[in-house]
């Protein structure tokens, strides 16, 4: 296949001879959506995600407001997951409102910067997320495992240590495959999905990604596979202790909170996992964008309410700051 390109630096004023017929670099894209969906059904949808979005922003919301305003909450547990909560809200904001866009007239196209900007902060924010749920796992074994040295262990300068690590790991994890697929040629503007992800933004290349696909590939197998290994281990190591509890209703409540940990976890790891394994090629497509509806809606939604909202001492201080002076609340 010869490939050959004439004209100026401008990109829309580039053309590519593929074939022996011209083809002009795309300078926009149209994210197909949900187009598989009956017309009757998209309205629903619509509202439906609608309402999930507004869920989770007023739950991480929350999360922020009460951790920055109460002393209690002060702790590196609280820190963390006051983290996640900003990772939830920068990442449900990174394709929600596209994809809501997107069931309105004329909503669905997004130009070729907007389109890498979304990509980009959207795996940025997702590998954030796998390395913060290691470290916060890590965390919970120390208090369960070693709770008379977890002050010692997990102080204050650790945590920002920690917290930083998570933020620079990801944007080096990120940055060389995005590099790379903002410098690629496109010669068709019709995306598959309802963001701009990975995959089929490499379809639309008039080149081959074999190489691109392969590294990422690897840099997610490697992100995955070490945040789930810490998390696996602490957890591990969680259950032995849980199961050494001499009281019943002790080992019942703790388990009770690492369950909904695990389940959080599971669709977090999951859904990502899904996503690069396939039934059949038929059925990669629509397959994916449901997947993908895990990571992007549910996980988000569900982190502030198991991760602290069940927590006894936020709801404790939920009831004394606002139900008390707030009845209408209840």
């Amino acid at each position: 296949m010869m490939l050959s390109i004439v004209g100026d630096c401008g990109r829309n004023d580039i053309y590519f001879i593929l074939i022996g017929r011209n083809v002009t670099l795309e300078s926009e894209f149209v994210l197909l959506g949900f187009s598989f969906m009956p017309h009757f059904a998209i309205p629903f949808f619509f509202f439906l995600i609608l309402v999930l979005y507004l869920f989770s922003m007023a739950g991480n919301l929350l999360i922020l407001t009460l951790v920055f305003s109460d002393q209690q909450l002060h702790s590196p547990m609280y820190l963390f997951l006051c983290n996640l909560s900003i990772l939830d809200i920068c990442f449900i904001n990174t394709t929600v409102p596209k994809m809501l866009q997107g069931f309105l007239p004329g909503g669905k196209t997004i130009s070729l910067l907007a389109c890498f900007a979304q990509s980009y902060t959207f795996f940025f924010l997702g590998v954030s997320t796998f390395f913060l749920l290691a470290i916060m796992s890590f965390d919970r074994f120390v208090a369960i495992c070693h709770p008379l040295h977890y002050p010692a262990i997990m102080h204050q300068k650790l945590c920002i240590k920690l917290i930083a690590s998570v933020f620079i790991l990801a944007f080096l994890v990120v940055l060389i495959p995005s590099i790379r697929i903002m410098r690629l040629p496109f010669c068709s503007n019709l995306v598959n999905h309802f963001f701009c992800d990975v995959i089929p933004l490499l379809m639309n290349s008039c080149i081959n990604t074999s190489s691109i696909q392969l590294q990422e590939i690897v840099a997610s197998s490697i992100t995955l596979i070490s945040s789930l290994l810490v998390t696996l281990i602490s957890y591990v190591y969680i259950v032995k202790t849980i199961l050494n509890i001499p009281s019943i209703e002790g080992r019942k409540k703790t388990f009770s909170t690492c369950s909904s940990h695990a389940l959080v976890v599971s669709l977090a790891y999951g859904s990502c996992i899904f996503t690069y394994i396939k039934p059949t090629q038929g059925q990669f497509r629509d397959y994916d964008k449901m997947v993908a509806i895990l990571t992007t809606v549910i996980v988000p939604l569900l982190n502030p309410y198991v991760y602290t909202l069940r927590n006894e001492k936020v709801r404790k201080i939920i009831k004394k700051n606002y139900i008390k002076n707030y009845p209408f609340l209840c």
